[in-house]
């Protein structure tokens, strides 16, 4: 697999960082010492050798990179330079209206288009446009751990873009479930193994290979709603993956916090997610949860991306407290009006 040197994409780049199953403790008891005093659990070896491969190839999660996202406004600023855009809608949708000179490919036909259709480092940047930004946060995060370093998602998708486009957004907010929130601070999960991949191969390079093509056709599988969590919270393990003080105001009920930038890659950390359990990562828009949900299933968990984030559940909470707590509430003034063509 040819590596392909991360392009820096100059101001315009808005770069955004973040945005059950657990037990119950007091708020006084630190958790994170007692797991320290456990004994260390040691992981598979193709757990092992794919942890290597990704923090030598320049560990990507643990960047300032990540998670690579970028807003409307700019992006259209940067569209006459050397940029492509990849609207992964489908294509009845797509003819409808879409960004100037952007091609039409699904998610998929992403890792051929890539390799084979066009040579991406002849873009400063590419930008996968989606419906919402979900999916193509999900696909970018892929594609940046194969190496490509000049792709971004475009935040709120199409819907972001111009109101004429199908507003995904608008319809996915909702406060249905703001007063079924938790404020229990819950342990993480005992450390274990990692999952087993079971790919047969015996280098970081083969397994990943290996892998993460097949991650591409998987995400109708790694997103979910919040009808569908709340419905049961205990089927799974939920990840929230905020700031400590956003999640100490209330949390779907037995999320435990895990800490953006000090998560992804640290094998201590990773071997608290249970391997045998349905995951759900939740962000406060499901931008950032998408990136995370695409490296989680590169190692096998069973992740999803709660779509929407907190968005989904709790919108009128982060509009009130938007000041004090900087959630990001979806609002009328994120849908920008910029030109579409047919």
């Amino acid at each position: 697999m040819k590596r392909i040197t991360p392009i820096v994409l100059l101001a315009a780049v808005i770069i955004l960082t973040a945005c059950s199953g657990g037990q119950k403790q007091p708020a006084s008891v630190d958790s994170t010492s007692k797991q320290e005093a456990a004994k260390p659990v040691e992981i598979n070896n193709e757990a092992k050798l794919l942890l290597d491969y990704l923090a030598k190839n320049g560990d990507y999660v643990n960047s300032r990179e990540f998670p690579s996202l970028i807003s409307a406004e700019p992006a259209f600023e940067v569209l006459e330079a050397k940029t492509l855009v990849i609207d992964m809608r489908k294509p009845e949708v797509y003819k409808k209206g879409h960004i100037k000179g952007a091609v039409n490919v699904e998610m998929s036909d992403l890792p051929i288009y890539f390799s084979e259709k066009i040579k991406p480092f002849e873009y400063d940047n590419i930008i996968l446009a989606s419906y919402s930004g979900q999916s193509s946060s999900y696909a970018t995060s892929l594609l940046r751990l194969m190496g490509y370093g000049n792709v971004f998602s475009l935040r709120h998708g199409m819907s972001g873009w111009n109101p004429k486009m199908d507003n995904k957004w608008a319809a996915g907010i909702s406060s249905e479930y703001e007063s079924k929130l938790d404020s229990t601070t819950y342990n993480k999960a005992a450390a274990g193994d990692f999952p087993t991949l079971n790919t047969g191969k015996s280098t970081g390079a083969e397994i990943f290979d290996t892998k993460i093509t097949s991650l591409f056709s998987e995400y109708e599988k790694a997103h979910i709603s919040a009808d569908s969590v709340f419905a049961h919270p205990e089927k799974y393990y939920i990840i929230n993956y905020e700031r400590k003080d956003k999640y100490d105001t209330g949390h779907i009920p037995g999320a435990v916090r895990y800490k953006p930038g000090g998560t992804l890659g640290i094998v201590a950390e990773m071997q608290t997610i249970p391997a045998d359990k349905e995951v759900v990562v939740y962000c406060g828009t499901g931008h950032n949860s998408a990136f995370v949900t695409a490296y989680l299933r590169l190692f096998g968990y069973n992740a999803k991306t709660l779509r929407f984030g907190n968005n989904s559940f709790m919108h009128n909470k982060m509009v009130r407290e938007e000041q004090t707590m900087s959630w990001q509430p979806y609002q009328k003034s994120d849908t920008k009006n910029l030109p579409v063509v047919k």
